[in-house]
């Protein structure tokens, strides 16, 4: 039986709250807190979340038919995920992905460090993570935003860092994971297409562009992207 796992990136997607429609449309569904997201120390690379993901799926007795949808830092375990352990893996279902290190002014992460230390640049960080989630309901919006300040600049600097090393170029074409890609068009920290650089490197995969959709399609089309996924697990069989 196909077992769905969501999987969550920094700051407000630092916790299972980013994936709320999600687990709501698909009982049974799974979308664990990684470690240093609220509780514990955050990993030092992708492959270290993939591994302590593996083996808390797998003390629960799930080690096959997993289909994993994540988005960014989520995103690229999941891909890890797949690439290491394919017989495991029955689908991808990934958002705001790069398979290389994404390019970043350093005065992105130095500002995490910053806010971390100043009460006027954290005030500034705050409003900056509540701009860019400007397409989210505002109930929903409140919440995550909650979830930064519980989270934190420092852990959300740490998965930065994380992402921005994580490069699998040279093992993209070995996926025999059945893909799908979304990409909200209107991402305001969007700095490449990298979606589409996936997409053309695995055949057979599938991108979707969704309009009126930044960072985090998940919570800002969450019917648009239910309605992808639910596609996307009919091909599967």
């Amino acid at each position: 039986m196909t077992q769905l796992v969501f999987i969550h990136g920094p700051g407000a997607g630092g916790c299972a709250d980013s994936y709320v429609n999600q687990l709501s449309h698909y009982p049974g569904s799974l979308a664990p807190h990684l470690p240093g997201h609220l509780d514990g120390t955050p990993c030092r690379s992708v492959e270290r979340y993939t591994d302590w993901l593996r083996g808390w799926l797998h003390a629960q007795g799930l080690n096959r038919d997993l289909v994993l949808s994540g988005f960014t830092l989520g995103a690229c375990i999941a891909l890890q995920y797949a690439l290491d352990y394919p017989e495991e893996v029955q689908g991808l279902a990934l958002m705001t992905i790069a398979m290389r290190p994404k390019q970043r002014r350093p005065q992105d992460l130095q500002f995490r460090l910053d806010a971390a230390e100043n009460d006027e640049t954290y005030a500034q960080w705050l409003g900056v993570m509540d701009g860019v989630m400007h397409f989210i309901e505002p109930d929903l919006r409140a919440k995550l935003l909650a979830r930064h300040r519980q989270v934190g600049p420092l852990a959300q600097h740490s998965d930065l860092v994380v992402i921005d090393r994580f490069d699998v170029r040279d093992r993209i074409h070995t996926l025999q994971t059945p893909l799908l890609l979304i990409q909200g068009v209107d991402d305001p920290l969007a700095t490449g297409d990298y979606e589409a650089e996936i997409h053309r490197a695995v055949p057979g995969s599938k991108l979707i562009r969704m309009k009126d959709a930044g960072h985090f399609p998940m919570v800002e089309k969450p019917a648009a992207v239910n309605a992808a996924i639910d596609q996307f697990l009919a091909t599967l069989g």
